[in-house]
């Protein structure tokens, strides 16, 4: 076989784990500076703690568009870059960045015409809506520096630069910590803005990282100022789209999914709920584990199908699914034997800490599932086949997840036990199914373009 598929198994693992560690380490900042943020606005008050909160809630619908528009770009930037196609990288570039700055401009204007209603509809309290009404403005009228800040970022990777997007990413997190401070709490001459100031320090790293990631794109060449490149391409943006749809309902589909089985558990009990919350945000780790091997592969694979290497990325996607899964399942161990010591960190209320175990002990069993299903999802991603995974989540989170919190955690009385043997039944139905077409070649869509396909050049 030609290409890379020759080259020793260490090489190939080397090329995957460059490309992997920097997203690993860059989701690993965000979560750590992210729970700073939240530890400066816990002072404030538990107004100010639901406001953040039920901001994130709203914002996560719009993110779900705009990480799925990023896949689009990361996808068809690695794909024509494997072909070798500069111009063709350059055009499908300035295309992404109109499609992200549309998007932020639409999701804006509905914050400026629409904050009050969208707030009322997450049953916020009259107490709160003031003060979240003037959060979630300063934050969401601005959506297009969060959209930006994602599509850019993902042209970088499809590149194959991981490390940049990284770079930038801990550097505002850090900048946004050091205005939080100053801005919510004042520092010499600047008064303290309160929950605004959090706020404006969010909005200002962000407009950092999306000017420092356009320099970027500049220095790689990926953005030329040529008006050829930057009419309003439809062909383009009908592919994008295409592309990104699926992966933005997914999306979508896990959030309300979310919100279902999330009253379901509340119903339960409070201690059950905190139990389920904190088991949540542990957990979260090993996600940044499964995405990082999750984009390497998306790369990996978009890259060899753009140069025609369908055997390369097949052998690139099982690398990725191996090194991931073993990865995974070391911290799944982690997580059985440390579950106590763990849970310790957030409370030690005994019910609670003990609920907290069961969970996490459950869940170091469903780890080297959960890497499989995001790690196949990005296999999938990187061959334009982004339907599969969608409809899999529809089923498996409306049906098996949520379906089995209600009779497993509900109505036979399984209590934490049942909601996260759920949890493990939906990603297991997932893997079940991802493997399946996996192995049979179903995965690899027939559109998926070759080097020399005319439609390139």
């Amino acid at each position: 076989m030609a290409g890379d598929i020759g080259q020793e198994p260490l090489k190939i693992i080397k090329t995957i784990l460059l490309l992997a560690l920097p997203v690993v380490i860059e989701n690993f900042f965000q979560m750590i500076l992210g729970f700073v943020d939240t530890l400066f606005v816990s002072k404030l008050g538990l107004i100010e703690v639901s406001s953040v909160g039920v901001t994130n809630a709203i914002l996560a619908i719009y993110l779900a568009i705009f990480m799925a528009i990023g896949i689009s770009a990361n996808v068809y930037v690695a794909k024509y870059s494997g072909a070798g196609n500069d111009e063709k990288v350059k055009e499908v570039t300035a295309q992404a960045i109109i499609l992200a700055l549309l998007s932020g401009i639409i999701f804006g204007l509905i914050t400026l015409f629409l904050s009050d209603e969208l707030l009322k509809l997450m049953g916020v309290e009259e107490e709160v809506l003031s003060s979240a009404n003037s959060y979630f403005r300063i934050i969401a009228i601005p959506s297009i520096f969060i959209s930006l800040m994602f599509v850019l970022s993902s042209v970088l990777r499809g590149k194959g630069d991981t490390k940049s997007p990284m770079k930038i990413s801990i550097f505002i997190n850090l900048l946004n910590i050091v205005l939080d401070y100053v801005l919510i709490f004042g520092f010499f001459l600047i008064p303290a803005f309160g929950l605004e100031g959090a706020a404006y320090a969010t909005l200002f790293s962000r407009l950092v990282g999306s000017f420092w990631l356009v320099i970027d794109l500049r220095r790689e060449g990926l953005i030329e100022w040529r008006m050829s490149l930057w009419r309003i391409n439809k062909k383009v943006q009908l592919e994008m789209i295409s592309l990104s749809s699926p992966a933005a309902a997914e999306r979508l589909a896990m959030r309300l999914g979310q919100v279902l089985y999330f009253g379901f558990i509340v119903s339960i009990g409070t201690n059950t709920f905190a139990a389920h919350q904190i088991a949540g945000n542990i957990e979260v780790f090993a996600y940044m584990i499964g995405y990082g091997f999750a984009t390497a592969a998306t790369i990996l694979v978009s890259k060899n199908f753009g140069s025609g290497k369908h055997d390369e990325a097949n052998m690139y996607a099982k690398y990725s699914l191996w090194i991931g899964t073993v990865i995974m399942s070391f911290f799944g161990l982690l997580l059985f034997l440390g579950a106590e010591w763990l849970g310790s960190f957030f409370t030690h209320d005994p019910g609670v800490l003990k609920d907290i175990k069961i969970a996490l002990q459950i869940d170091a069993f469903i780890q080297p599932v959960l890497a499989i299903v995001l790690i196949l999802t990005g296999v999938y991603q990187g061959a334009e086949n982004t339907k599969y995974p969608f409809y899999l989540t529809l089923a498996g989170m409306w049906l098996i997840r949520t379906g089995g919190v209600y009779v497993l955690g509900m109505t036979l009385g399984m209590g934490i036990a049942g909601i996260w043997l759920a949890i493990g039944l939906d990603n297991l139905y997932r893997a079940i199914f991802l493997i399946k077409n996996f192995k049979n070649g179903k995965w690899m869509k027939e559109r998926s373009v070759p080097a020399d396909d005319p439609a390139v050049s």
